[in-house]
């Protein structure tokens, strides 16, 4: 077991061992046995020295690792007598190795180097302590700034990511355009017989004539016509979105975006972010740089966001090329007649209100419905001065058979007669959507008069009257029906009265629909809000002159058939007795007089102040003959 050695021993002992001069006091022999005594004193100690110990050979054995040099308090006899080796008191001083004197500075008296002071020790710690809180500080402020370096320099890239996208956009090619002509490839052309009637110019895969409109719509969609926004309208199937697809295709997309409303907001800017590729911030990952993205807000607010990105585009693309970006909304009057969609459709005219007049980008609204383009010219019109109107009908009748000509060829590689042509035309008109139809089918005529009955059949399930027979619950819905017949009927004896030798249809001029202004039609109907819903349901059209017709040829046949059945006009009178009647009872208030029932009577005295009666009155019913009352037709009940 190993004996403890003491300190001040071990010191003596190093100091000999290192010394290169002889030792002062002699040999080891004296400190050897010294350690002896001490050992046969302290033989209860037990462990082991930091610095030497004996081993199992009683050999000191060095260990350089600890070895120290400097002052050394003496712990194990403090104010000891030791001599020799620099031992004294409380303390001695170790020179290093290679000292001259050679041991190490020790003279036994404690004349050594004087131990550290305790300033001296504070200052040392402070100094540790403010290098600890630099080197803290220096790091902390390194990560922020390189956390700081990396989110701006993301941030900036996102940005510029986002215009960059948005121009993208604006190049050659349009997803709308793509899916148009994705059925054909670009060297594929469709057949059409030779030679071409003067008026069909350049039949393409969307349009096999060339209708009024193209030309300035052409001039619109490249550039050209510049400084005014417009509103596109004609009713359903007249060709006002395979005009526009017709004027990107011949540009290639370039500089335009076309886009499909929606009556919900959300859907709405899903499709404007579509077509300008703007994600809305949803790709944003700021976040991780504890950098905040755009809070989450309404969808009229992500539109306007967007409509300001485009607008930084916009002002880059008119330095570069010094053109107009086009926007196209398309199917406008999808959107709703409430709060919000009041609110979108002024955010969009503001935008193209100014962009107008910047000449930046030129927007183009597309609608079916006449109410849609009343809302804004009502709404607007006191600082809309930029919009123009451009209205499609259906066509002529000679460009509607060069059409259907054309149509035919390309569908079924084939002329037909004059003859049919003809037919056709009168059936439905120059409605290109029902054209289209007609020509797919081998039996033109028969597709021509089950489009006549489909039209019939909408008009009859929408607008179909109940007679006298019906109950009070439906009366809302047959004051519709009701006006809706009524300005029918109208229109048919209208036609009535100014068809000449050749009845409703003339052969050499083509059709001619009957018509009224709108005020005009509200009186006949005795109601105003119901127009706007009839043209929505495509019975009616409005046109932008504000004059009602017919929605189409298909439905004016329609009006003559349902006009031109047995007792129509008794039935239509009946019905508005009916609701007059229910309306009549809604109004009315009766009061019933229970003791005059089955004889009874009142007796009513007059007094004066004496109590005298002055006077009698007697009130009480006289039962008639009811019966000679309902042969009258004065039966109150």
């Amino acid at each position: 077991m190993a004996t403890m050695i003491p300190r001040s021993f071990r010191r003596t002992c190093r100091s000999i061992l290192f010394s290169a001069k002889s030792p002062p006091h002699g040999s080891l022999l004296p400190s050897i046995r010294q350690q002896r005594r001490w050992n046969t004193n302290h033989r209860t100690s037990v462990g082991g020295g930091n610095d030497y110990q004996f081993g199992p050979s009683t050999d000191l054995q060095p260990q350089p690792s600890t070895q120290k040099w400097g002052y050394v308090e003496d712990m194990a006899a403090p104010g000891g007598d030791q001599t020799g080796g620099g031992i004294r008191g409380s303390g001695m001083y170790h020179g290093s190795p290679g000292d001259d004197d050679g041991n190490g500075g020790g003279n036994g008296g404690g004349r050594g180097k004087p131990p550290p002071r305790e300033e001296d020790d504070k200052k040392h710690k402070l100094k540790r302590t403010a290098w600890k809180i630099f080197e803290s500080a220096a790091t902390t402020g390194a990560s922020l700034a390189i956390l700081g370096l990396a989110g701006y320099s993301y941030h900036k890239y996102y940005k510029r990511l986002v215009l960059q996208k948005i121009d993208n956009a604006f190049k050659q090619g349009d997803p709308a355009l793509n899916m148009a002509t994705a059925g054909n490839s670009d060297s594929e052309e469709p057949w059409y017989p030779e030679p071409f009637d003067s008026s069909t110019k350049h039949p393409t895969h969307f349009l096999p004539v060339m209708l009024e409109a193209q030309d300035r719509i052409d001039s619109i969609v490249s550039g050209k016509e510049e400084g005014h926004y417009y509103l596109l309208i004609g009713e359903k199937g007249t060709g006002k979105t395979s005009m526009l697809l017709a004027a990107m295709h011949k540009t290639k997309g370039e500089a335009c975006s076309i886009m499909e409303a929606h009556a919900d907001p959300e859907i709405f800017r899903i499709r404007l972010g579509k077509a300008l590729d703007f994600e809305f911030h949803e790709d944003y990952i700021g976040s991780l740089f504890s950098i905040r993205g755009p809070r989450d807000t309404t969808a009229l607010l992500d539109i306007e966001r967007a409509l300001n990105k485009l607008e930084k585009v916009a002002l880059t693309r008119r330095k570069a090329s010094g053109k107009p970006l086009i926007m196209i909304i398309n199917s406008m009057h999808l959107l709703r007649n409430d709060e919000d969609g009041k609110d979108l459709l002024e955010l969009l005219q503001q935008k193209a209100e100014s962009w107008a007049a910047s000449g930046l980008v030129t927007m183009i609204f597309n609608s079916d419905d006449y109410w849609c383009w009343h809302r804004v010219y009502e709404r607007l019109k006191q600082y809309g001065s930029r919009m123009e109107l451009i209205s499609v009908g259906d066509l002529s009748k000679g460009k509607a058979i060069t059409a259907l000509k054309n149509y035919r060829a390309k569908f079924k590689h084939e002329m037909a007669s004059i003859d049919v042509l003809e037919r056709v035309y009168e059936l439905v008109g120059g409605r290109l959507a029902f054209l289209n139809k007609v020509a797919r089918e081998e039996d033109m005529i028969a597709k021509c008069k089950e489009i006549c009955k489909i039209e019939k059949t909408w008009l009859l399930n929408k607008c179909g009257l109940l007679g006298s027979a019906m109950d009070d619950d439906v009366m809302d819905q047959q004051k519709f029906a009701s006006s809706a017949m009524v300005l029918v009927k109208y229109l048919v004896d209208m036609e009535k009265k100014d068809a000449g030798e050749c009845g409703h249809y003339n052969p050499e001029v083509g059709h001619e629909l009957p018509e009224v202004p709108l005020y005009r039609a509200r009186q006949i109907m005795t109601r105003t809000e119901f127009i706007e819903e009839f043209d929505h349901l495509n019975i009616f059209t409005i046109d932008s002159k504000a004059r009602v017709r017919a929605d189409s040829v298909p439905m004016q046949n329609a009006f003559r058939e349902v006009c031109g059945e047995p007792g129509f006009a008794q039935y239509l009178e009946d019905t508005l007795e009916r609701i007059s009647e229910i309306e009549s009872l809604g109004r009315t208030k009766e009061l019933t007089i229970k003791d005059l029932w089955y004889g009874g009577k009142y007796n009513m005295v007059v007094k004066n102040y004496k109590g005298s009666v002055e006077k009698s009155v007697h009130f009480d019913v006289t039962h008639g003959d009811r019966e000679n009352r309902k042969e009258e037709g004065k039966d109150d009940s």
